[in-house]
């Protein structure tokens, strides 16, 4: 599957990444093991890497060269995230920049957006959060009542929106708004570039049981943007951000079990310690936890030879209506049986580190009140990974109705 011009930079890569991760990271990575760094040096670390992840070019590499990638081949950019991955080592700046609106605006921007935001987000000049979900429109995001009137050059913006991921350290917000109240709910969408820093933005976090709130409520008073930060053009909205759901959704083919496999070692090393494999039902669930990894593992590569032979099989796209409600319903169990295997104990604050660090990245910030582990704060976030993004029964709705072709749901009369 790999070509000599593919396995020459897979080389290249490797070499590069020993060369700026710190000393000893790739020889504890060759041990199966996470290397273990004092406070201050990871703090350093996490400050320093985007600089040096820009300079190699390594952020948003598949970009087209035009516009600060790459232009890496398709089978170029699998292999930057398996080595990544396989590095343990952080490959994005900031994932709503770089991974939902950059290839939004690649898609559907005009050449003076392109210039505008692309340049920022490569150099992580600029952070960005999603204006989607309403109070009483998430599932049903159609029904959002956030609106956008024109007034001369500008737009200007009232509505609320929640569960705003980083809301309270964006820059810019790529916001779903009402702009022709008239029309179908489906065709008076816009997506429009709003600036967070302004009057009339009001950011209020939501305090999770870790103590963290990086979810948020956004509150918009008479906010404004520039007219042409409409994305897509005008009551288009709704399908530009149906392509920015589909690359939250498109998760590397090769790489996206990785994180997985993982936290499997780690429960099977930890319940080998405290006895708990012996339990035939932790055991059970350990073995069905590996049998959904390698569904994800066979179904990602199944995707990735089609993307390659330019196919368009009705049951690829099938697997991908099902994936997020597949692996997000797998992890929420997974996490469950972490606990279980960890017993008490998964309730201290280090908890989850023998035989190696919980994977994924902590989320610290803000536990002065409720300190806990990155495993159990893994725990607390698992719970919503069944919601955003298309909730489990919303893609139950998708997969009858669109990949069986069964009737659709009756609506609630008025």
């Amino acid at each position: 599957m790999y070509s000599v011009e593919d396995e020459a930079f897979r080389t290249d890569l490797r070499t590069w990444l020993r060369e700026n991760l710190p000393a000893g990271w790739m020889d504890a990575v060759d041990r199966g093991e996470t290397l273990e760094m004092p406070a201050a040096d990871r703090k350093a670390f996490n400050e320093a890497w985007p600089e040096k992840l820009f300079t190699g070019g390594w952020i948003c590499a598949t970009w087209p060269k035009e516009y600060g990638g790459k232009g890496l081949t398709t089978m170029q950019g699998v292999v930057l995230a398996e080595e990544f991955a396989r590095a343990k080592a952080p490959m994005r700046g900031d994932f709503f920049g770089d991974t939902l609106v950059g290839p939004t605006l690649l898609q559907w921007g005009t050449e003076e957006q392109k210039k505008e935001f692309l340049p920022k987000i490569l150099s992580g000049q600029m952070r960005w959060c999603q204006g989607f979900s309403e109070p009483n429109s998430g599932s049903d995001l159609a029904s959002l009542k956030t609106s956008a009137v024109l007034d001369g050059d500008e737009w200007v913006i009232n509505g609320q929106k929640v569960w705003t991921t980083q809301g309270h350290h964006a820059d810019y917000c790529f916001l779903l708004t009402r702009t022709d109240p008239d029309g179908p709910k489906h065709k008076g969408i816009s997506y429009l570039l709003v600036p967070m820093k302004q009057p009339g933005v009001e950011v209020r976090g939501i305090v999770q049981p870790d103590g963290t709130a990086e979810f948020c409520e956004v509150f918009f008073t008479d906010a404004r943007c520039p007219k042409d930060n409409v994305v897509g053009g005008v009551n288009n909205g709704w399908k530009v951000a149906n392509s920015t759901l589909a690359f939250e959704r498109g998760q590397s083919a090769t790489t996206g079990f990785r994180r997985f496999e993982e936290e499997y070692r780690l429960m099977v090393a930890k319940a080998t310690e405290n006895g708990t494999i012996h339990d035939p039902s932790i055991r059970q669930r350990l073995m069905t936890y590996y049998t959904k990894i390698q569904i994800l593992r066979v179904n990602g590569l199944r995707s990735l030879a089609s993307t390659l032979a330019g196919t368009k099989d009705p049951s690829i796209a099938a697997l991908g209506a099902m994936n997020k409600m597949f692996w997000s319903e797998m992890h929420k169990a997974a996490l469950e049986l972490a606990l279980d295997i960890w017993g008490a104990e998964s309730m201290l604050v280090d908890s989850g580190t023998s035989n190696g660090s919980w994977p994924g990245t902590s989320r610290d910030k803000g536990r002065d009140n409720y300190p806990v582990s990155t495993m159990m704060s893994s725990f607390f976030f698992s719970r919503s990974e069944t919601i955003w993004g298309g909730t489990s029964q919303i893609q139950r709705n998708i997969v009858g109705e669109r990949v069986l072709g069964l009737p659709k749901e009756p609506q609630a009369s008025a």
